[in-house]
C-alpha cells in the first residue's frame, strides 16, 4: 500500500525536520535517504519553494519522489533577481526580459494555458501583480503587444 506525503520545500535545502521528518518517521523509511533524494532532484530550484510528493510503499519501504513546478511568483523572483514583489501597486520591484518569460512558460507544466502565448500572458499577469516590468515596460503594455502579435518571434 502506498502512502503519499505532500510538502513544500526550499529547492536543494530540504531537511529531516518538519514537515518531512514527522511525516516520514511513522512510515519506517530512512528520512535521510528521502531528504537526500529530494535535495538532488530539487537542486535546480535553489532558493525557490518547490512542491514535492513522497510516495512510500509501506510494505517494502521503497519510495519515489515527484516534484511539481514552483509557483510562478517564485520563478519570476529568481529570474528577476528580487526577494519579493512590490509593496504597493505603483512601486516597481524589478525587471525581467521577455525571453526569460518565454523560458518560464515552456517550463510550466501545471498551467491552464492552451499554448505558449497564453502561458506567457498568465506569467505577465503575475508580473503585473508583483510590480515587475518586462524589458523595461509595464507588464500590462507587454500583454497588449503580445496580443497584437508584436513578439511572436519570441513567444510564438
Amino acid at each position: 500500500m502506498d502512502k503519499t506525503i505532500d510538502a513544500i520545500v526550499e529547492g536543494g535545502k530540504a531537511t529531516s525536520g518538519p514537515p518531512l521528518g514527522p511525516a516520514l518517521g511513522p512510515l519506517g523509511v530512512n528520512a535521510g535517504q528521502v531528504v537526500a533524494k529530494i535535495n538532488e532532484v530539487t537542486g535546480a530550484f535553489s532558493g525557490m519553494k518547490v512542491p514535492v510528493k513522497v510516495i512510500v510503499n509501506t510494505k517494502t519501504k521503497e519510495f519515489k519522489i515527484e516534484i511539481g513546478t514552483p509557483p510562478t511568483a517564485e520563478i519570476i523572483k529568481k529570474e528577476a533577481g528580487i526577494q519579493k514583489g512590490a509593496a504597493s501597486k505603483d512601486a516597481k520591484a524589478g525587471d525581467i526580459s521577455l525571453e526569460k518569460i518565454a523560458k518560464i512558460a515552456k517550463q510550466k507544466s501545471n498551467s491552464l494555458g492552451k499554448d505558449t502565448k497564453s502561458v506567457v500572458n498568465e506569467i505577465l499577469g503575475s508580473c503585473v501583480s508583483m510590480g515587475v516590468t518586462v524589458n523595461g515596460k509595464n507588464a500590462k503594455a507587454m500583454i497588449k503587444e503580445i496580443k497584437e502579435g508584436k513578439h511572436d518571434s519570441i513567444v510564438g
